[in-house]
């Protein structure tokens, strides 16, 4: 294929949106020789530069550019240097997302200088789901608008159809169905996230993210990372209801993450999300090596979420508890700063010091390298929030899930994982919600207890490892979904512009 093709892109503000546009400007430069730019604002920048950097398949990334664009936070009301959702308070994402509409004029300028350059427009704009305006973008400078959506296809088809439908405004009852889904389907209030749930088509919200999530579905075609053959029904439900193109290029996760070695180099996890650990990986996997097989527990809830001191507390004790070894990431409750020193009294008394002696738990702050401790044969079950970067990264390595759904459309992934594909059962919602810690200890028990429920989990978990896995095969009487995906995008839209 030609090598002088351009595409640009535009990620919406957050860790767990950034990781996933990176993967997807690598997989699509390194199938086509295509020139990438990712714009985002200058932290962003900066931190996309580093994670490039710190990767050592340097040949295709240098065609993939990055460009900055103003914004200055202040000017909206947030915090200085505030770029990024992680710099952020739950409530002031909203704000985030209102102020990343004034990005529109510089990828104008961008866009036009790229023009200039190249003598035609960029062959694609492919913008987060967020990033509706994009749309009216590509419209303007006469190229194709394509939303990339973070998500995968189950989660995405719920919060686009409950955003742009307010189905539990329609009723009093705590359930409701959903447009797009099968009328049996019921879907209950404590699954939206804040912003959903006080959303009424008039509050600030709904003012904020339903333009966007409505011009997203208004765009040539959407790029899903979910993979074909794990997600049928979501992405039947998904294709239905936006009646667009939708290509599975899932899985977004590094080749050496989906090859048959039992652990994983310790560099995936920082080439992936290029942050600094809290603690060194080797560190991480000697400790994991000093445990038995299938025995150790994993929790994080990812890079933007925290639980409440009380729900810590009674985590900690249930751990604690149980007896079982554990890796705990793990950072201030809610309420205090995300980013800042972890105080002693938010555990039991003495806790990481008895868990340190003993062995049994190692506790992580702030950054782990999770896919090399998902990969490691000690570890047995991902207590997790559910985003869908972390689903797939369990899921790739055949580890079930305990779920936590804590925000965005965690809880609608959650949903998912339990009746659709049958990988996990789920512990609660939400950051305020009770927690007993018999129901954690109940609940670890049974997923790790492989003669009942916890032995099917993780067979389903192991069939799903594999099809993840043939969705990269690349030999030509049997392509995998994200090559044929891939593939079939790229094909799409280079005949596309040429009809406009």
């Amino acid at each position: 294929m030609e090598g002088q093709e351009h595409i640009v892109m535009l990620p919406f503000m957050a860790q767990g949106h950034l990781i996933p546009f990176l993967a997807l400007a690598r997989k699509i430069q390194q199938r086509t020789g295509f020139t990438i730019t990712i714009a985002s604002t200058t932290l962003n920048i900066q931190y996309l530069s580093a994670t490039i950097a710190s990767t050592s398949n340097s040949q295709s990334d240098s065609n993939i550019h990055l460009a900055e664009l103003s914004f200055c936070s202040t000017d909206y009301g947030l915090p200085p240097n505030a770029e990024n959702t992680e710099d952020l308070p739950l409530s002031k994402i909203g704000d985030l997302l209102a102020a990343s509409t004034s990005l529109e004029a510089p990828a104008h300028r961008l866009i036009l200088d790229i023009i200039a350059k190249e003598g035609r427009p960029p062959l694609c704009i492919v913008s987060d789901m967020y990033f509706g305006w994009a749309a009216n973008l590509a419209n303007n400078l006469s190229t194709v608008h394509v939303t990339f959506t973070t998500g995968g296809a189950y989660g995405s088809a719920a919060l686009v159809s409950i955003w742009l439908s307010l189905p539990h405004r329609c009723t009093a009852s705590d359930e409701f169905p959903v447009p797009g889904f099968p009328e049996s389907y019921r879907f209950h209030i404590s699954q939206l996230n804040p912003y959903l749930k006080a959303a009424d088509g008039k509050d600030s919200g709904s003012r904020i993210f339903q333009p966007q999530i409505s011009l997203s579905t208004k765009s040539f075609g959407w790029l899903c990372s979910t993979v074909e053959a794990i997600e049928p029904f979501g992405l039947e439900i998904l294709r239905n209801y936006l009646r667009l193109p939708v290509w599975s290029i899932g899985p977004l996760l590094p080749t050496d993450a989906l090859k048959n070695s039992s652990t994983l180099d310790s560099s995936v996890s920082r080439q992936r999300a290029g942050k600094e650990l809290g603690i060194p990986a080797e560190t991480c996997l000697k400790w994991l090596d000093s445990h038995g097989s299938d025995s150790v527990i994993y929790i994080s809830f990812g890079s933007q979420n925290t639980i409440s001191a009380t729900q810590m507390m009674e985590l900690a004790i249930a751990l604690e508890e149980s007896g079982r070894p554990f890796i705990w990431v793990i950072r201030p409750p809610v309420g205090y700063d995300m980013k800042g020193e972890f105080r002693v009294e938010w555990l039991p008394q003495g806790f990481e010091d008895r868990m340190s002696k003993r062995k049994q738990g190692l506790l992580v702050h702030n950054w782990a390298p999770q896919l090399e401790i998902l990969s490691h044969k000690s570890t047995s079950v991902f207590v997790s929030h559910c985003g869908w970067n972390s689903v797939m990264e369990s899921l790739s390595q055949g580890v079930p899930i305990i779920g936590w759904p804590l925000g965005a459309e965690q809880a609608f992934n959650s949903k998912m994982l339990v009746e659709e594909m049958g990988v996990s059962v789920e512990l609660t919602r939400g950051g305020q919600s009770d927690i007993a810690r018999k129901e954690v200890k109940r609940l670890i028990d049974l997923v790790m207890d492989k003669s009942g429920k916890g032995g099917e989990m993780r067979e389903k978990a192991c069939e799903i490892k594999e099809q993840i896995r043939a969705a990269i095969r690349e030999e030509a009487e049997d392509k995998g979904s994200f090559v044929k995906a891939m593939d079939d995008f790229v094909a799409t839209i280079l005949k596309t512009r040429q009809g406009l």
